[in-house]
């Protein structure tokens, strides 16, 4: 990589975490560094990855490499795939990859269980997150775009929705129609990120950012419009049995003095902050019903996988060292 791409990408990824407060001081770091060789990684075997459900084991990357470890001994061997990706997930066999198409540019790819291409979309900016439907059907991202003149910086996100089964893509949310507060809405700062699906496939809920605050919304594909529910909720992730919400909230509502990773309860709208207290930048996965998985970067950029009870109890313990994009292989 030239010191020409790797000054603007570090300029597409500083200026976007001013905007939004979304990337980590780690991120810059992540898209810009050269991958190690799997082989390199300490304590890691190279070798097949699979994506079959119920196999007890966590999936991850690892030096941007898909990984799998034990889920039983998290912090033992893994297994690393050549594969590489800055964002992977994955849900019923099914997997998503944000990766590199080449060095300036980025690609959404469809994986069957054998981390096979299914399909592939190109997408602008740099990859930030992913998410796979608990069925394997819905595929969601979210990337750093340049480039948009309603932002001072000039960044923004593009959060695009992909059905495996159809084939249909929406390249952008913003395409949606926006209910606020009850009332019709439209703004060209309109942005999104942080999708994830509920059971049926069509409704889901995400982060919308408008007129400088952060909403969650209810979003419903088939009528291709979103209903903002609460502010200060970014990059939800639902629960396996569909009633609550692991987010991160920004603390007295200011992204710059970090996130608190917390639950909301999509019934009473109660929100319990868990037992976590460092600044948490990313859109936690549920290991089970009881326990989050999330990513936390070093001083040095480097990731580590950590895990805290869903209920304000107990306390945060290291799951995964050296890794990142947790998601159980249920």
């Amino acid at each position: 990589m030239t010191a020409i791409s790797t000054r603007a990408k570090i300029g597409v990824a500083v200026g976007s975490a001013v905007l939004l407060g979304v990337v980590a001081t780690g991120y810059a770091v992540l898209v810009t560094e050269p991958a190690a060789s799997p082989a390199a990684t300490a304590g890691a075997d190279t070798g097949p990855v699979t994506l079959e459900p119920g196999q007890a084991r966590l999936l991850t990357i690892t030096d941007r490499h898909v990984a799998s470890v034990a889920a039983t001994d998290p912090g033992g061997a893994r297994t690393v795939s050549d594969l590489e990706c800055l964002r992977v997930y994955a849900a019923a066999g099914t997997g998503v990859c944000l990766g590199p198409e080449n060095a300036w540019s980025y690609r959404v790819v469809v994986l069957d269980s054998a981390l096979r291409q299914q399909r592939s979309v190109a997408i602008p900016g740099l990859p930030n997150r992913a998410r796979v439907s608990a069925s394997g059907r819905m595929i969601s991202w979210t990337t750093f775009v340049g480039g948009d003149s309603y932002t001072a910086s000039g960044f923004s996100t593009r959060t695009g929705i992909l059905d495996t089964r159809s084939g249909s893509t929406v390249m952008s949310l913003e395409e949606f129609a926006v209910t606020r507060d009850g009332k019709p809405y439209r703004s060209a700062d309109v942005n999104y990120w942080g999708v994830t699906f509920t059971a049926d496939d069509n409704v889901f809920y995400a982060t919308m950012s408008t007129g400088g605050k952060r909403y969650l919304v209810r979003g419903d594909l088939a009528a291709r419009r979103v209903e903002t529910l609460k502010e200060n909720v970014e990059c939800p992730s639902l629960s396996p049995d569909g009633t609550r919400l692991a987010f991160k909230e920004a603390i007295d509502a200011d992204p710059q003095q970090g996130w608190r990773l917390s639950v909301l309860d999509l019934a009473t709208m109660r929100v319990t902050p868990t037992a976590e207290t460092r600044s948490v930048d990313d859109q936690a996965a549920w290991l089970d019903g009881a326990t989050l998985a999330y990513t936390l970067r070093q001083d040095d950029g480097r990731p580590d996988v950590f895990a805290v009870p869903a209920d304000g109890s107990g306390a945060p313990r290291l799951l995964v060292p050296n890794a990142e994009s947790p998601s159980p292989l249920t």
